[in-house]
């Protein structure tokens, strides 16, 4: 059984047991929170429909907050002397997911 999830404009693949990385949610490790499903599968079984498939609950857990790796932008016009350098660490959240299902 595995269920589709939007969480943080952005979709994914879960099944029970899963740990994923999203954006960064309100809560400490430990608290549990219901992510929106838009898709179902059980065995076979596909719940497609909006309606039916919210109904379904995708419980997960905060494992930890934290950051991701440093990105750097780089911004450069040439022949303009214009550069300029920044870096980015996104927040992000590890939950595992518990449970899928009504």
């Amino acid at each position: 059984m595995y269920a589709i999830v939007n969480t943080g404009s952005k979709q994914y693949r879960v099944s029970e047991g899963d740990f994923i990385n999203i954006e960064k949610i309100a809560g400490e490790a430990g608290d549990k929170v219901e992510l929106d499903t838009i898709f179902v599968s059980d065995n076979g079984k596909i719940v497609s429909d909006p309606a039916k498939a919210a109904a379904t609950k995708v419980v997960a857990e905060i494992v930890e907050q934290f950051k991701d790796k440093k990105v750097i932008v780089f911004k450069f016009k040439k022949r303009k002397n214009y550069q300029r350098k920044v870096g980015h660490r996104q927040q992000l959240t590890r939950v595992k997911i518990v449970s899928i299902g009504a």
